[in-house]
């Protein structure tokens, strides 16, 4: 993975622009989400990642998929969601706004399959590797994000904010430097394994995120959560089971 591989990049643009516009509609839907939904329902939206990913890159990506990797999957996103669900009660206000953060978690979900299958794409026919896809891909979400700041005048409000809060310079540049970092590890799966395994381990890993504080903190789990942990937990074991089998 540290290795650095000089070859030419044969993407075509199209491909690299689709994938960076699709990636930022998906963050930007799922954000504007939360005006309507609250953060756990968002993440638990989130956590079916991975179908969207699948159907999409079967259909545009030209993808196949064994019918046991459908069942797979199926079963890690139910076991997380199931782990992550928060039974919460619904005020007058909620019931008044149902329907339009959902519609835009569905929405993320489609530009989050929609990049899947692009990427898809892009690694049946050409394989970069990791670092050119990295590369290209936030060149041109930079491009897109700079001329939507300055053309929805975000940029002019972002400026009087840190004007305001310089401090804030030092953990943007910390966000920065640890998600481009994140990122190395996240185009590497793209790029070697396919976008369906990288959105399953950024799945998965909320899961663990969220059992670790469980574990450290001392929080009581309820049955239903003990369920989805296993399930995520069997997925887990019989798919490195049969990994070695068939290896």
């Amino acid at each position: 993975m540290l290795s650095w591989k000089h070859e030419k990049d044969t993407t075509r643009t199209a491909y690299y622009f689709s994938s960076a516009l699709t990636y930022l509609l998906g963050m930007v839907t799922s954000n504007m989400a939360l005006q309507w939904v609250n953060y756990p329902t968002q993440v638990v939206g989130k956590a079916a990642k991975p179908i969207p990913v699948m159907i999409l890159g079967v259909l545009i990506g030209r993808k196949v998929y064994p019918l046991k990797k459908y069942f797979f999957v199926f079963l890690i996103v139910s076991g997380v969601v199931l782990f992550m669900f928060k039974d919460q009660a619904k005020n007058a206000t909620d019931y008044q706004q149902f329907g339009i953060g959902e519609i835009l978690i569905l929405l993320s979900l489609t530009m989050d399959g929609l990049t899947g299958a692009v990427q898809e794409r892009i690694k049946s026919e050409s394989s970069p590797t990791a670092y050119a896809m990295m590369l290209n891909t936030n060149w041109w979400s930079t491009i897109i994000v700079s001329l939507g700041v300055v053309l929805s005048g975000e940029i002019f409000k972002f400026i009087s904010f840190v004007t305001i809060h310089p401090e804030i310079i030092i953990y943007l540049t910390g966000f920065a430097f640890t998600g481009a970092l994140g990122q190395l590890f996240i185009f590497y799966m793209v790029s070697e394994f396919g976008p369906l395994p990288c959105s399953v381990v950024t799945t998965t890993r909320k899961f663990f995120t969220v059992l670790a504080s469980v574990i450290i903190f001392g929080n009581v789990l309820y049955p239903r959560q003990w369920f989805g942990a296993i399930l995520v937990f069997s997925e887990i074991y019989i798919e490195f089971i049969l990994g070695i089998s068939t290896s």
